[in-house]
């Protein structure tokens, strides 16, 4: 198992600069008050396919040499990798399969069609995903991207890290979503030289809380079929992403689906920032556990804003 280095991810950075956005960072005073702490919001949803994954779907693509390109791209994702990976694919223009569960919102499976994706519907399960991928990898021979497995893909998603302290020097800790562990893998990656005196926090949904009870255990505890309303949350660790939840994460926070939903909706009234259920469990742990985060300087990573705008949680009830 090959563990990425800060090196790595730096000439991540350099490889994928010209296809993606330096996102912007967000300030609210009213959040500030309500949440009793400074929050930064590193805006991920700015991305052009709306999600932070499209860092690392971006070196994993323009990384291949020609041969390796020739055959284009495969992965399976609940929606937001599929969507980004189609995305770097397209401008390099190679084929990209992608499965996706049935379930999958039917907004990430239209961005993942208008990039050029062709998408294998399976069930909303781990092992109807990897198996359904099986089949789908050995019909098409394309280089298998993993959504967060893969040293690639974490170097690249700690580019977003880099970006964020350069932005707002001096964070005390940085707040992201865990489900896989791409994006705390690569932030740990990061701040670990970086910035080591800042803590890395994860936030996951109490009805996916895998992360959180592998935390506490001391090794990967997996469930298959999850259920929360954080759809992009749903997957669980693996070996390198442990690597780096074990070893860097401070804390793992969970929140509830309504505490989900309401900090969802308060990022997008006052915040007015369009964002997924999935970005808002960091606030929702933020405003769960103040003690924790009071008085602090805290980064929370926006990591997509991929929602079906038809179903939106609070007019669902």
């Amino acid at each position: 198992m090959y563990i990425p280095t800060y090196n790595d991810m730096l000439e991540a950075h350099d490889r994928i600069a010209p296809h993606i956005r330096r996102t912007p960072v967000r300030t609210s005073d009213y959040l500030n008050e309500v949440a009793g702490c400074q929050l930064f919001f590193k805006c991920e949803n700015f991305q052009e396919p709306g999600a932070f994954k499209v860092r690392g779907a971006a070196n994993a693509v323009f990384g291949l040499n020609q041969r390796q390109a020739a055959k284009g791209v495969a992965t399976h994702s609940s929606g937001n990798h599929a969507s980004c990976l189609s995305y770097a694919a397209m401008l390099r223009g190679i084929p990209c399969n992608v499965v996706m569960p049935r379930t999958a919102p039917q907004a990430k499976k239209d961005t993942v069609r208008r990039y050029g994706g062709k998408i294998t519907e399976c069930e909303p399960s781990t092992s109807s995903r990897e198996a359904t991928f099986a089949g789908v990898q050995a019909a098409t021979g394309g280089d298998f991207v993993h959504p967060y497995n893969d040293p690639r893909v974490i170097a690249g998603q700690g580019t977003c890290s880099k970006e964020f302290m350069e932005q707002a020097d001096g964070l005390d800790m940085v707040v992201a979503p865990i489900g896989g562990g791409g994006m705390i893998s690569g932030t740990c990656l990061t701040l670990a030289t970086l910035a080591p005196e800042t803590k890395v926090i994860a936030a996951e949904p109490e009805q996916a809380d895998d992360a959180y009870r592998s935390f506490k255990a001391g090794y990967i505890i997996a469930d298959d079929a999850p259920q929360t309303i954080a759809d992009g949350l749903l997957v669980p660790l693996k070996d390198l992403t442990w690597h780096f939840v074990s070893r860097h994460v401070s804390e793992i926070y969970t929140a509830s689906e309504q505490e989900i939903v309401d900090a969802m909706k308060l990022i997008w009234k006052h915040l007015r920032a369009v964002m997924e259920p999935s970005s808002a469990v960091p606030l929702a742990t933020i405003l769960k556990n103040p003690d924790a985060f009071r008085g602090k300087r805290v980064g929370v990573i926006i990591t997509g804003g991929n929602v079906d705008l038809d179903k939106l949680p609070w007019v669902l009830g």
